[in-house]
Formats: C-alpha cells, sequence, structure tokens
C-alpha cells in the first residue's frame, strides 16, 4: 500500500470519514484542504448500485457541465469535405482524414478528445488499439462519433465531460476546479447528479446510489449525502 504524504495525512484529519455531508459543506472542505501547488482538479465519484456486466446496466454519455470542467481540451476531428470545414470553423485543434490516422498510427497522441464524422470510423477503427486503452476512442453514446461534429467541438470546448461505470461499478468525473466559487462547483455537480440519477436502468434494483465522494487531486475523498446535491 502506498505510503501517504504528511500534507495528505494533514488533510485527512479534517475529515470526519464517517459523516457524509452536505454538498456545499463537502465542497467547500474540499477547497479548504487541497494541498496542491496548482489549481487542482475537483472529482465527483459515485458507487452505484448496478452491475456492470449486464448490457443494460453499463451507464455511459456525456453533459456539458454548466461552468465548465476549466480545462482547456485538445480537440481531434476525424473528417471530410463540409463537414471537416466545419469541425475547423466551430475551433477544432486537428482536423483531417487518412493523413491524420496515419499520423496518430505513428505515435502522436498530443490530444484529449477525439471526435469522428461516421464516414470515417472505418479508418479510424484502425487505431482501436492505440485509443481504446487511453479511453480516447470515438463513441457516439458520448457524442464523439456523429454527423454534426461541429456540435460536438462546440460541446466539448464549452466544458462537456463523459461518464461511464467501470468494472467495480464506480464513475469518476471531473467537475471543476479548486478555484472555482463553491456555488459554481455545486452546480456543476447537481446537472451531472441530475444527470445519473435519471441514467438508472430499469433493471437495477435496490439502492441505486451507494455512496458518493468529492475529492481534489491529490486530496483525500468527502462523502457527500446524496439528498443535498439538488438542495
Amino acid at each position: 500500500m502506498a505510503k501517504k504524504s504528511k500534507k495528505f495525512l494533514a488533510a485527512l484529519e479534517k475529515v470526519d470519514r464517517e459523516n457524509k455531508y452536505d454538498a456545499t459543506e463537502a465542497l467547500e472542505l474540499v477547497k479548504e484542504i487541497d494541498y496542491a501547488n496548482f489549481d487542482a482538479s475537483v472529482e465527483v465519484a459515485y458507487r452505484l448500485g448496478v452491475d456492470p456486466k449486464q448490457a443494460d446496466q453499463q451507464l455511459r454519455g456525456a453533459m456539458v457541465l454548466p461552468h465548465g470542467t476549466g480545462k482547456s481540451q485538445t480537440v481531434v476531428v476525424f473528417a471530410k469535405g463540409d463537414a471537416a470545414k466545419a469541425a475547423e470553423e466551430a475551433g477544432a485543434d486537428f482536423v483531417g482524414d487518412s493523413d491524420l490516422v496515419e499520423k496518430v498510427q505513428g505515435g502522436w497522441l498530443d490530444f484529449d478528445v477525439v471526435v469522428a464524422a461516421p464516414d470515417m470510423m472505418a479508418e479510424v477503427g484502425k487505431l482501436g488499439r492505440v485509443l481504446g486503452p487511453k479511453g480516447l476512442m470515438p463513441n457516439p453514446k458520448t457524442g464523439t462519433v456523429t454527423p454534426d461534429v461541429a456540435k460536438a467541438v462546440n460541446d466539448i470546448k464549452a466544458g462537456q465531460v463523459t461518464y461511464r461505470v467501470d468494472r467495480q461499478s464506480n464513475v469518476h468525473v471531473p467537475i471543476g476546479k479548486v478555484s472555482f466559487e463553491t456555488e459554481k462547483l455545486k452546480e456543476n455537480l447537481a446537472a451531472l447528479h441530475d444527470v445519473i440519477v435519471k441514467a438508472k436502468p430499469a433493471s437495477s434494483k435496490g439502492v441505486y446510489i451507494k455512496n458518493m465522494a468529492v475529492a481534489s487531486t491529490f486530496g483525500p475523498g468527502v462523502k457527500v449525502d446524496p439528498t443535498t446535491v439538488m438542495k
């Protein structure tokens, strides 16, 4: 088990690990105990009552946070013709077709998000072994395979985040930066929470949100009472 730093342990002492905090209090505490020497990200983690092994319980999607993530995303778009032009006008950082596929195959990975027009997926599919392990493969469920590549670029630049349940039934999503005002973090959290709640699979039985916590990049998690998020 990794040894915890003195700064982490000092921050942990300020957290009541048995308590489920009001959402606003939890976010304020996360900001207070953050000790990174940069503007750390704030993330929410959910433990859900779903079985990811069941096809109809594999949550995955995307949404735009009201106040963005505070992070600039480098967007690559695989498109040609009018779609490529639209992507460029929307502010995509790199746009191309087979030439861009070859560049990525050659080891270039200086980007954060990949968008593809449907007619490019045969080519982009060749990059599965490169993009897949890094979670960068375009997918219709996250809006990154779409005929409207311009909208996809605009959404990503505006602060779109993706969510996906992992094998342990957890979902981790960034909701902003420590420098954000608490109210803006709360509004981002509430918007995401609403999406997660509405995404509950019909076949999921029992308690849906088992646990929920917020934390900064290096800081300890602070448990949140889910019933306080939308208040």
